[in-house]
């Protein structure tokens, strides 16, 4: 293990030191050897230590097997208190991060940033503000590795872990530049994969040290788990390696070659170890071997990945980005036509990516019901692949592509997002279907994927999440926060604001319809006149937001639609009346489809318990006349 942090962190100072200038091609000063190679050996430190506390974290909650999700094994609690020891590091790792990032990307010397004000240098750096974030989050898993004890409270710290190691990415060199939006999709994706792959080597290997029960039922998750973490990170790392270089960049820059360098080590992990190690055996000595030379290869792999941040992006030079490949990572020179919004796809990697997983699995999981003879509604199935065809369609095609530019656009894929998608989502029934399809591991079995299903559905977040009181005033109480306050032009000058603008629109609506006309069952159920009583509660509050930006004389998030400066859209102000009559009109069909359903949910309902109380009466009136039929026996 110390071998691959030694290794890494050598290929991260080599990069330094033979990367040359990497300042005077951005307009900036050089800060300095200390300034350069101290923050290449705190980011990491930072970025090491943050990827061995996740990757432990999810060795614990995955792969090392359990009798259940109310408590930890001895194994994996020991996998915990290393990701403990391992956060704490990263803590006062991106602590450190703050100031050298600040002084690195303006070209001062850390000593001057310290000397003349952290404050202001870090409020003039993004990356800076993430390292800062970054600390907070590293914090708090921190704590909750050292108190954990239930199997819930590791999946918490593993869901912070992947949010605290995303920050300094989407706010890094891949957030600049043309297609830098793609860039930073397929991070999204790589980051999480490769740090959960790295940790979990780590757990495995303390696990081999202290004599932990190394079986065959734990290797076999672990390779499943590094098969599926090798795949996305090839993928997604090919995907942002060439957008940020370019295939014509390869050979002639530095950040070109290191990537190929790169990719060479990758795949002599992937092809050779992960084939070897299946073909030699799950146990013994050979396979430990194995683990420690892959240790190797990650630490050089990770600082390779390290290298590449400290180089200037090939297309960032050689293509200079214009004003809107700054904001949005491609053009919006072109009015859109009707045959732009239709055929001119920019597929998004990451909603788009989740629409055809949802897609894949769900049809996976009917498919396994029929097989074995049993039924599955297909009017469910339907509805939730039409739910991920929409958002697929907002978030991807040309629409989606040209909603930054145009408030009105924005509103109907915001309105596409937290409408129409979710209320079809909900009607397909995805928690019961998988409840269903997954095996159940037996009272004396370890714990697996429908136990897991069934311990996050109870657990305490999902409650308070699918609460009357939480779910109905983030669903409507949102679109009042985030047009009214400012956030949104402020969100909107950034490709993860407006991808969190996304995510939290389909979230808010799937929770709020889950608990209306949701098939499946809420931890809280509600009876129907309490669902029909939210819904009326509800449907006010949007017609007034679509009213209220319909009257507003003021433009929302004017200077960034100013800054971006669309050729095609010369009057702000009616293009966002248009946004609130769209919102105003949207906003009530789906309302109204949601009312039919409540309706006959309701009815089918009553009907089932009439038939459940005459079944009942039956059964009753039958005991009574068997009743007398003993009496009179008696009696003769």
């Amino acid at each position: 293990m110390l071998s691959g942090g030694v290794a890494g962190l050598l290929v991260v100072l080599g990069v330094v030191a033979l990367g040359g200038d990497v300042y005077a091609p951005l307009g900036d000063s050089d800060p300095g050897a200390l300034t350069s190679y101290g923050f290449a050996v705190v980011r990491f430190v930072a970025t090491g230590a943050g990827v061995v506390c996740g990757g432990a974290v999810a060795f614990a909650a995955f792969v090392v097997p359990s009798p259940g999700t109310d408590g930890l094994s001895a194994d994996a609690y020991a996998s915990v208190r290393l990701a403990g020891v391992a956060g704490l590091l990263w803590t006062l790792g991106a602590l450190l991060a703050v100031p050298f990032s600040a002084a690195d990307i303006s070209g001062q010397p850390v000593g001057k940033v310290l000397a003349g004000g952290l404050l202001d240098s870090v409020d003039a750096v993004e990356e800076a503000k993430a390292w800062l974030i970054v600390a907070a989050i590293a914090a708090v898993v921190t704590g909750l590795c050292w108190c954990a004890l239930r199997w819930r409270t590791v999946v918490a710290a593993f869901a912070l872990t992947m949010v605290g190691l995303l920050a300094p990415v989407v706010a890094g060199h891949a957030a600049v530049g043309a297609w830098h939006d793609v860039m930073t999709n397929a991070l999204v994706w790589h980051v999480p994969s490769a740090s959960v792959w790295v940790g979990a080597l780590v757990a495995l290997l303390a696990q081999y040290r202290r004599g932990g029960s190394v079986d065959g039922a734990v290797l076999r998750r672990y390779d499943r788990l590094v098969l599926v973490c090798a795949a996305v990170v090839g993928l997604s790392g090919a995907v942002a390696g060439l957008t940020g270089a370019r295939p014509e960049n390869l050979g002639s820059t530095a950040y070109g070659v290191l990537l190929v360098a790169h990719a060479g080590v990758f795949a002599v992990l992937v092809v050779v170890l992960l084939f070897v190690r299946r073909r030699r055996g799950s146990s013994g000595v050979s396979r430990l071997r194995l683990l420690l030379a892959e240790a190797v290869l990650l630490g050089v792999s990770l600082g390779a990945s390290l290298g590449l941040t400290h180089l200037v992006l090939p297309s960032f030079l050689t293509d200079p980005p214009t004003v809107h490949e700054t904001i949005l990572g491609y053009d919006l020179d072109a009015a859109p036509a009707l045959l732009d919004l239709v055929a001119g796809w920019r597929f998004d990697l990451v909603l788009g990516t989740v629409a055809v997983l949802a897609t894949a699995a769900y049809l996976a999981g009917v498919r396994s019901l029929r097989r074995r003879g049993d039924h599955w509604p297909v009017g469910r199935a339907v509805a939730w692949c039409a739910g991920w065809v929409a958002v697929l369609v907002v978030t991807s095609s040309g629409l989606g592509k040209y909603a930054p530019g145009a408030f009105s656009l924005h509103m109907v894929a915001h309105m596409t997002l937290n409408m129409l998608a979710p209320v079809l989502l909900v009607l397909g029934g995805p928690v019961t279907l998988a409840l269903r399809v997954l095996p159940a591991s037996g009272r004396l079995g370890p714990a697996g994927p429908r136990e897991w299903l069934v311990a996050l559905m109870h657990s305490r977040f999902a409650r308070l999440l699918a609460h009357p009181a939480v779910a109905a005033p983030m669903f409507v109480g949102s679109f009042y926060v985030l047009y009214f306050s400012g956030l949104f032009g402020q969100a909107m000058q950034y490709h993860w604001g407006h991808q969190l603008m996304n995510v939290h629109f389909l979230i808010s609506g799937y929770l709020f319809y889950w608990l209306v006309i949701g098939v499946d069952r809420p931890p809280r159920p509600l009876p129907h006149l309490v669902r029909l009583g939210m819904l009326f509660a509800v449907m006010p509050f949007h017609a007034f937001f679509g009213v209220i930006v319909m009257n507003t004389q003021t433009v929302i998030g004017e200077t960034f639609y100013r800054y971006l400066s669309v050729p095609w859209l010369d009057d702000l102000l009616a293009d966002q009346r248009l946004g609130g009559g769209i919102a105003w009109a949207t906003g009530e069909i789906p309302m109204v489809i949601v009312v039919v359903a409540l309706l006959v949910q309701w009815s089918r309902a009553d009907e089932r318990e009439a038939r459940r109380k005459d079944r009942a009466g039956d059964d009753e009136f039958e005991a009574y006349n068997a009743m007398l039929a003993d009496l009179a026996a008696r009696r003769r």
